[in-house]
């Protein structure tokens, strides 16, 4: 929704440039900006001065004004996000040469670290807890941010963000989006309400279907972001579809919608900024430009909830190595794909390498763990350790010049993929134990946890060591050309009528006098 909204505003400016002063004003006065304050790191350039761009796209549950209660659920009166929680996020990221992109979406049932953040608005703070994703928001969009951005390592530039009602009021000023479901559909929970078949969506009914988590796949969040997909890559072809771009009313229309339902950070609070961004996310084809979903696996602590499976670590790393997931033709990656693992013929004796670890964690004793295994693998008992100048969410290695092949024993030592390593100006090895890794003595290894962040590697998607084929295993990745399917209806027992469990498709015909959503 939020790069929809982007390429609105951008396609405005030139069908309407000639209104004037006052248009421009009129939309500028629409956009509500806060800041992020350097949470989600600093990109870093490639050779060509080229940068990616990360965008985090929140969809808010808030229901702050009468029309998102009108909706459903609580309603609240403060203007911030004390109480609020992110029902989506997605990872947008363009590559440094805008040639291709990827949409990450992340479930909200993921448990992960939330670190330490105060809201600038309500004052509402917290200390950092273990917890369920989505609930970062409650401590303002920057926490948000800097939660995306320690669990994944990926730089986080932006964030766009919008509630209830800007879905609704999107989906009305595009005229209605086109979805296909599987099979007969009530999600009693979301009151999607749809028979077999394809379907145009408009207002409360495609906020229904992209809320709707009991209706799709295995009833969970996990099938919510399949769907989801499938309808942003219907929008996104219905915006660029004939007609749409050549009206001025419908272009007006939408964009004021668009610059009404964002919150956006500081450095995009302006049309003009808008604009730009909007430019340079048009310049990617539909078909380079991948949806995927975060790999999970189960939350052993609770059945209900998943953390990031071990695959997670590869699509990461990819896109903070600003790899395409797709190649020339728009086709996924072969298997050929080069290895995340650092090649051992590029090695030297572990006797021969002493390693600085530091500790870049709020984990206490990290670089002593890391370094006795390190001293135990045979690594020179002139290893040392300490704590890093400052936290880091990502684990790197820092080698000095001629020293790469010591760099890379120590990497295969730990399990740490190459994408990891970056040369410096100063002699040594150093590694610096980030967030990603706060628990285990190998990064790959049972218990650990993984993100990956930036890298100088791989810039202009070009380049880099990340295993794409391993990226996209299990990820729900299609290109948005591509996402024309049906949505899939759960053949599980998701949802009630009267107390009684039943499939989508049973409660369909068990409500034959309710009302369809399209209908």
């Amino acid at each position: 929704m939020g790069r929809i909204a982007l390429l609105t505003v951008s396609a405005l400016i030139l069908v309407t440039a000639g209104a004037g002063a006052w248009l421009y004003e009129h939309l500028n006065g629409n956009i509500k900006s806060v800041g992020i304050d350097g949470k989600g790191g600093q990109e870093k350039a490639d050779a060509f001065g080229r940068t990616p761009i990360n965008v985090l796209v929140i969809g808010s549950d808030g229901r702050n004004n009468a029309a998102d209660c009108k909706l459903g659920g609580g309603c609240g009166s403060a203007s911030s996000t004390a109480g609020h929680n992110a029902d989506v996020e997605m990872v947008v990221h363009v590559s440094a040469d805008r040639s291709n992109a990827t949409v990450m979406s992340i479930p909200r049932d993921t448990m992960t670290r939330v670190p330490a953040c105060k809201d600038p608005d309500s004052g509402q703070s917290t200390s950092g807890y273990y917890g369920q994703i989505n609930s970062a928001l409650q401590y303002g969009a920057a926490c948000q941010v800097a939660t995306i951005h320690q669990l994944t390592g990926i730089t986080i530039d932006h964030f766009v963000m919008l509630d209830f009602s800007g879905v609704v009021k999107m989906s009305d000023a595009v005229g209605g989006v086109s979805v296909c479901v599987s099979d007969n559909v009530y999600d009693t929970y979301s009151h999607l309400k749809l028979s077999k078949g394809t379907h145009t969506l408009k207002g409360e009914a495609a906020l229904e279907f992209v809320r709707s988590r009991h209706g799709f796949g295995d009833g969970s969040d996990l099938g919510r972001t399949v769907s989801q997909h499938l309808f942003l890559g219907a929008m996104i072809r219905k915006f660029k579809s004939a007609g749409t771009l050549a009206n001025p009313a419908k272009v007006y229309s939408l964009a004021d919608a668009a610059t009404k339902a964002l919150t956006v950070d500081t450095g995009l609070g302006s049309v003009k900024k808008l604009v730009d961004l909007a430019t340079d996310l048009n310049k990617v084809p539909s078909k380079r430009m991948t949806f995927t979903t975060m790999q999970t696996t189960a939350d052993p602590e609770n059945k209900d909830r998943v953390v990031p499976a071990a695959a997670a670590k590869s699509l990461f790393a990819t896109i903070a190595d600003d790899q395409s997931l797709t190649s020339g033709s728009g086709k996924k990656k072969p298997t050929s794909s080069p290895s995340a693992t650092p090649s051992p013929t590029a090695t030297v004796p572990a006797s021969q390498v002493a390693v600085q670890v530091q500790n870049g964690t709020t984990t206490g004793g990290r670089a002593s763990v890391i370094a006795q295994a390190l001293i135990a693998k045979g690594f020179s008992p002139n290893t040392t350790t300490g704590n890093a100048p400052e936290q880091s969410a990502r684990t790197t290695i820092t080698y000095g010049p001629g020293e790469q092949a010591q760099a890379r024993t120590a990497a295969a030592a730990l399990g740490l993929p190459a994408s990891h390593l970056t040369q410096g100006s100063a002699s040594g090895v150093v590694l610096v134990i980030g967030s990603d890794w706060v628990s285990g003595t190998s990064y790959g290894g049972s218990g650990d946890s993984g993100g990956s962040g930036s890298s100088s590697e791989g810039a202009g998607g070009s380049g880099g060591s990340s295993d794409t084929h391993a990226a996209v295993a299990d990820a729900h990745a299609q290109t948005a050309d591509k996402t024309k399917g049906c949505a899939q209806v759960s053949p599980y027992k998701t949802v009630e009528i009267n107390g009684v469990p039943m499939t989508p498709a049973q409660a369909y015909a068990a409500a034959s006098g309710k009302k369809d959503s399209a209908s």
